[in-house]
């Protein structure tokens, strides 16, 4: 494709990245990977290149990967079926000791991987590694019952994160691959969304940018509009009436706490698109819904 593009247009496009190279220098951009860019072959390759490329222009990129469509795979092999509640997965314990061979094991070191060969220094990470994700039992509210609490076993809210780990990988130039398993006062692990690391971590960190990659085009209204600049009053709104729901709310609830904690933007994106990360971050146009901070 890109034999096609007249030379031009290559350099209109390498000339409009560079302000935003140098706006975003030194800075860290917390990225939630997740959902079809985790599965499609050439999707896998278009985000492990960006990453690398963020990496090499200055910008310090942190990777917190998901895995469901893994671990479902693996719960079938057992014949267990995938519970969620309020779109969180419900964990027992054979559940959480597959959540910890798989995101732990399996796709963690296969994004770690990914990116040592695109030229990277990737370094796989959980929340154990160095106790950097201090976690407790989430219990959460029934929704038909809001006296009620819904305990999900080994599924926790994140307590406190200390990214001195995180810091260091930095400055030794390593791109921070992260699975989201917690650990507990008592040295129990815990299921943690991947979208609640990514917003809490982002916060922790002073990120510039917090990007969750997802499979739709971003925030839809509900005649399937995309909604873009977005300011945290008008995200509550959508959640009040229904617009927002299901899945797509632990994404919003972490973006909102973001925004809300001194994030400068927040971006939820179209993993499906071909290079969105490097879409997104360098380019004018964006491939998704902006939340801004006010």
């Amino acid at each position: 494709m890109s034999q096609n593009i007249q030379p031009e247009h290559k350099a209109k496009i390498l000339s409009e990245a560079l302000p935003y190279i140098k706006k975003f220098f030194g800075k860290t951009i917390v990225i939630k990977y997740g959902g079809n860019a985790m599965i499609d072959e050439n999707l896998k390759q278009s985000f492990a290149s960006d990453v690398v490329l963020l990496k090499l222009v200055g910008m310090n990129p942190v990777v917190i990967h998901g895995g469901g469509p893994q671990i479902n795979e693996h719960l079938d092999k057992l014949g267990k079926k995938g519970e969620f509640i309020q779109g969180m997965r419900v964990t027992d314990t054979e559940t959480m000791d597959i959540v910890e061979m798989v995101l732990g094991g399996q796709v963690n070191k296969e994004i770690v991987n990914l990116i040592n060969r695109h030229g990277g220094k990737a370094v796989g990470l959980t929340g154990q590694d160095g106790n950097f994700i201090h976690a407790k039992k989430l219990l959460v509210q029934d929704e038909t019952d809001p006296k009620k609490t819904i305990d999900l076993g080994h599924v926790g809210e994140i307590a406190s994160i200390n990214p001195s780990i995180i810091n260091f990988l930095d400055d030794g130039d390593f791109i921070p691959v992260i699975a989201p398993i917690g650990v507990g006062a008592n040295g129990e692990t815990y299921n943690i969304n991947a979208d609640l690391v990514a917003g809490k971590l982002s916060e922790v960190l002073n990120a510039e940018k917090l990007i969750l990659l997802t499979n739709t085009p971003g925030v839809l209204d509900k005649k399937g509009s995309l909604l873009t600049g977005l300011t945290p009053n008008e995200i509550d709104k959508l959640v009040e009436d229904g617009t927002l729901s299901g899945g797509m709310l632990p994404k919003i609830s972490s973006a909102l706490d973001a925004a809300r904690s001194g994030v400068r933007s927040v971006h939820i994106i179209d993993g499906r698109v071909q290079h969105a990360l490097l879409l997104e971050v360098l380019t004018d146009d964006g491939v998704g819904t902006l939340i801004k901070a006010k």
